[in-house]
This record gives C-alpha cells, structure tokens and sequence, in this order.
C-alpha cells in the first residue's frame, strides 16, 4: 500500500496556457527589468546543479538570455541535456517576504545564440549588464538563451500561476 501523496500549491496550478491574471505579464517584466541575477539550474547524470547568472528577458519574456564561459560544468551540462530551469526572486531575506516576495521559476530548454540572433540579444544583455562586456565578448564565453516554455510563478507564499508565453520552438 502507498502513502497518499500530499497536495501543495503545484497542485492548484491551472492547465491552461492563457495568462490567469491579466497583470501578471507586467509584474513578470518588472521582476526581470529590477533583478540582476537568477538561479540556473541543470543536470548531469541525474545529479543537479544549480548557479548564479546574470541574465535579462528578451521583450516579449519568452526568453532570458544569459553567459556562460565554454569551460564550465553548467556549460557541460547543457549541452549534455538542455533541458533548465531559471529562479528569479525578489527575497530580502526578511519576514515580509512571506507576504510580499514573488519567485518564478522559468522552464526551456537553451540553445547558443549564434549570427543574427547573437547581435541583437548581446546587445540587449549588455543594455542591462554593460559590466560584464569583456567577458560575454571574450570568445571563450557563450551567449545562451532559456526559450520559455512555461513560467511559474508564487507570490504571497502560496498564490501560484502559471503562463505559457509565445515560445521559439
């Protein structure tokens, strides 16, 4: 016999792609235009890894684009399984935050911006982080870019929505 399975907020998070709450587009973008860094997480041989990136979303949020040099284990991981997730919050690390902070969790997969495409989101990440320009232009580094397939998001510890952006795929 199994233990039943608890329920929690993933639970309650609607099946549809249409955006639960008309504002929730424009909190997202303020989310991405305010924060400088989010959590990348990926795996290897079923063990996960999780880092620090800087990132920015692209216009429409159907992408965060972010850099990585060529020599590193998430590197390696994505090209193993491109399959990852991005965690942006809001946290102060107070006792407010369980009222007012906002994280969202952003599902893709990733792929390197190469030509075209790499010009025009180096030049949208560079808008927001014009401190990293060495390094994203050294050609060790690598330009990527998590297509959204899915944002997840909970404010106020347990409110959870769900949107499903316009993907690349």
């Amino acid at each position: 016999m199994t233990a039943p399975v608890e329920r929690g907020p993933l639970d309650m998070v609607p099946e549809s792609g249409a955006d639960p709450e008309p504002a929730l587009k424009e909190r997202l973008a303020d989310l991405f235009r305010t924060q400088q860094l989010a959590v990348l997480a990926t795996q290897r041989d079923g063990q996960p890894y999780s880092n620090l990136v800087a990132f920015t979303a692209t216009p429409d949020l159907a992408g965060l684009v972010f850099a990585t040099a060529r020599s590193t284990r998430k590197f390696e991981n994505l090209a193993a399984d491109p399959r990852a997730s991005l965690l942006i919050d809001n946290r102060s690390n107070r006792a407010a935050d369980f009222r007012e902070a906002m994280a969202v969790t952003a599902v893709g997969r990733v792929v390197e911006l190469t030509d075209d495409r790499k010009a025009g989101m180096l030049d949208l990440y560079l808008g927001k982080h014009p401190h990293l320009k060495e390094f994203v232009e050294a050609p060790t580094c690598a330009l990527l870019m998590l297509e959204v397939e899915v944002y997840i998001t909970v404010e106020r510890f347990q409110k959870v929505l769900q949107w499903q952006p316009r993907t690349y795929l």
